[in-house]
């Protein structure tokens, strides 16, 4: 007489532990294969989304037509190349001819504001004004710049390893359909993969394209903002508003934050500061809660808890770099799923209100 195991069993409760087991061991491998592997997937991930911003200038280029023609693909693709080129070579030509004299200038900054908050802190008490000018005294904010300064100049060197990168994605984004058709016999399974692949391509270049034109946006008009009160190294301030928007809240806040402390210290009345601290937050509001959202649609809404858990991880595994990329990797991540129907319900569960246009 055979017996059947019932679910309850002692051995159906071992392979439910040995799951989660294999689950932990996995995600706790994945995590320090990330962390270990960091100096190749950061200038391999900025590559990636480099080559989707490419990838979205051509094509919007190719649609042009001139004379009832259409522009040709090897055209499109060098404009595309010549106008990106053009504007990462602003962004670091600015912080490159800029970054000298604001390491000079914390000093003066650091005296200003040490001596502007020693006196707003004296109005609590003396015993509390003296303890808090003894740490006030302690803070290095020129120690702070240069670490900066050189977190930039280390990502400026990894910045060579993602021009090296892209050209070869270019090159491979051709024969990809052909690698496809080769590497999967059956035709119906080919085209649903190629399917999946174009969804999951246009979703990711509509974002990345939009999400750069609202940073570029944001930094513009924080610079017309700034530069109407004379605020000192105005450009550093609206290149770092540009790529501090990519980082969710927290990058607007600080893009925010930063040129209102240089108003601060640099000018001695109240107006200057308060149109510094309201246009560049008119600005952020703005572009980032009524811009952006009418040009995303729902179709890449995360969720807030995901957008401050992936900001959290991703800056925990790869630090400010991390930070940039955490909402477009979760977003990509999320667009990947949505379209993959095992991976699907997922995706929803990430998603703002549930509802992705794939």
């Amino acid at each position: 007489m055979n017996k059947t195991k019932q679910p309850g069993t002692p051995s159906s409760y071992f392979r439910g532990l040995a799951f989660w087991y294999h689950l932990v061991a996995f995600l706790f491998f994945f995590v320090a294969s990330l962390v270990l592997a960091s100096s190749v997937l950061v200038p391999l991930s900025f590559a990636v989304l480099l080559f989707v911003l490419l990838t979205a200038t051509s094509d919007q280029i190719g649609r042009v037509r001139l004379g009832g023609r259409a522009i040709p693909k090897w055209i499109a693709q060098l404009a595309a190349i010549a106008l990106v080129i053009m504007g990462v070579g602003v962004v670091l030509s600015i912080l490159s001819s800029q970054a000298g004299e604001v390491s000079q200038a914390f000093p003066r900054y650091e005296e200003k504001l040490t001596g502007i908050l020693a006196r707003v802190v004296s109005l609590v008490g003396q015993d509390n004004y003296a303890a808090a000018l003894k740490a006030l005294k302690q803070i290095n904010l020129s120690g702070f710049a240069q670490g900066v300064i050189g977190s930039a100049g280390a990502f400026l060197s990894a910045f060579f390893l993602v021009l090296l990168y892209v050209p070869f994605m270019l090159i491979e984004r051709t024969p990809m359909r052909a690698k496809i058709k080769l590497a999967v016999k059956d035709e119906e399974t080919a085209e649903k993969v190629r399917r999946i692949l174009d969804r999951t391509s246009d979703s990711i270049q509509r974002y990345v394209g939009i999400k750069t034109f609202a940073s570029a946006l944001t930094g513009f008009g924080s610079y017309l903002v700034m530069a109407s009160v004379g605020l000192d190294f105005a450009e550093t301030w609206a290149v770092l508003a540009f790529i501090l928007n990519f980082i969710p809240t927290v990058g607007s806040i600080i893009g925010v934050a930063l040129p209102t402390v240089v108003a601060l210290v640099q000018f001695e009345e109240v107006i200057p500061l308060l149109i510094v601290l309201g246009g560049c937050g008119a600005v952020q509001f703005s572009v980032g809660n009524i811009l952006e959202p009418m040009l995303l649609g729902r179709s890449l809404n995360l969720s807030p808890f995901m957008v401050i858990l992936a900001l959290t991880f991703w800056t925990a595994i790869w630090g400010v770099a991390g930070a940039l990329m955490s909402v477009p990797i979760t977003v990509c991540i999320m667009i990947v799923m949505s379209n993959i129907p095992a991976t699907k319900p997922i995706a929803i569960l990430m998603s703002g209100d549930g509802k992705i246009d794939t």
